[in-house]
């Protein structure tokens, strides 16, 4: 396995595992906050599925949004399965382009970001994605233990 198929194995299981928590919200509960500054269930989850396509258009661009739309402007969140399909075509580009990079761009593809500083090599910034989404699965999960609510088997 070579470093290309290591990177979308690791996006593959992400996800998997983030639906998996995901489905495991009760309905009742999409709307749920911890308290007023915090993303609701759902907001947090489009958050994510947003926030891939966002990262998907820095790297395209290599760092510079210039007059990035999000194609979730204006939707109103209704439900889960929603949110997915919404999301699938732009997950569907964003594994497309991982699928089409070699080896040598992951070291040699710099996303430069002079508004935030940040100036890391395209693997580098394909790891931060991935943590991005690991990161809100732990909020998310955390918010499910707070609600006292069981929590899906995320480890198998």
């Amino acid at each position: 396995m070579n470093a290309i198929d290591t990177i979308l194995l690791n996006f593959s299981e992400i996800r998997r595992r983030s639906i998996n928590l995901w489905n495991g919200i009760p309905t009742e509960y999409l709307n749920w906050k911890p308290d007023k500054d915090a993303f609701t269930c759902i907001e947090m989850i489009r958050h994510v599925l947003e926030g891939e396509h966002l990262f998907h258009k820095i790297i395209e661009n290599r760092g510079n949004l210039g007059n990035y739309q999000s194609p979730w402007n204006d939707l109103e969140y209704t439900d889960l399965k929603n949110e997915l399909n919404i999301a699938a075509i732009y997950r569907e580009k964003f594994l497309q382009m991982i699928n089409t990079l070699n080896e040598a761009d992951l070291e040699s593809v710099r996303i430069e970001r002079r508004e935030v500083n940040q100036s890391k090599t395209l693997g580098d910034y394909l790891n931060r994605i991935a943590y991005h989404e690991s990161v809100h699965t732990g909020q998310l999960l955390s918010y499910l233990r707070t609600l006292g609510i069981d929590r899906p088997q995320l480890w198998d």
